[in-house]
């Protein structure tokens, strides 16, 4: 883990950019919320290539299991020493028997659609991981028929110079 101070707005806008064309050929919008350009900025301190991965799982996710022409809105909400960062679907949504188990590596909730969306099984499991050793805990909200949440916290950088760890 090599943590470092980063701008998570921009990181987010760089992740849209990435899964537009995969979100375009369902007709799904990616947004942000509150809706702030790359320059507005929200530092976190994290490493960032492991959180890249982990809201890139988590967006492409929502994407595949949100509905045509739906939409996928990734929330930043700064509270105190930390940034809640949740990435929303408007998809059938998991039912409650299930969502304890999402997270277990090659869990499927719907064997035939995963094997037509593709995928490992491994992309939560692995995203927990990250998220937990950032001293953290990803959590999933989910109405059948409405959506699913997955949601976690970053540490905003304390003022002054954020060390790197190798």
């Amino acid at each position: 883990m090599r943590r470092q101070r980063f701008d998570i707005v921009t990181l987010v806008w760089e992740i849209f950019e990435l899964l537009e064309q995969q979100a375009a050929q369902r007709g799904t919008a990616l947004q942000l919320f509150p809706p702030v350009l790359p320059e507005a900025g929200i530092q976190v301190v994290a490493d960032r290539n492991r959180i890249r991965q982990v809201l890139v799982n988590l967006i492409d996710n929502a994407i595949k299991y949100g509905r045509d022409h739906g939409r996928v809105v990734v929330a930043l909400v700064e509270s105190g020493r930390s940034v809640r960062i949740s990435v929303r679907d408007d998809g059938a949504g998991i039912a409650p028997e299930h969502q304890g188990r999402i997270f277990e590596r090659f869990y499927r909730i719907d064997k035939s659609r995963s094997r037509e969306s593709g995928g490992s099984g491994l992309g939560l499991a692995i995203s927990k991981h990250i998220v937990e050793a950032h001293k953290s805990t990803i959590r999933v909200k989910s109405t059948v028929g409405e959506g699913t949440t997955l949601e976690f916290k970053l540490s905003k950088p304390k003022s002054g110079r954020v060390e790197t760890k190798g």
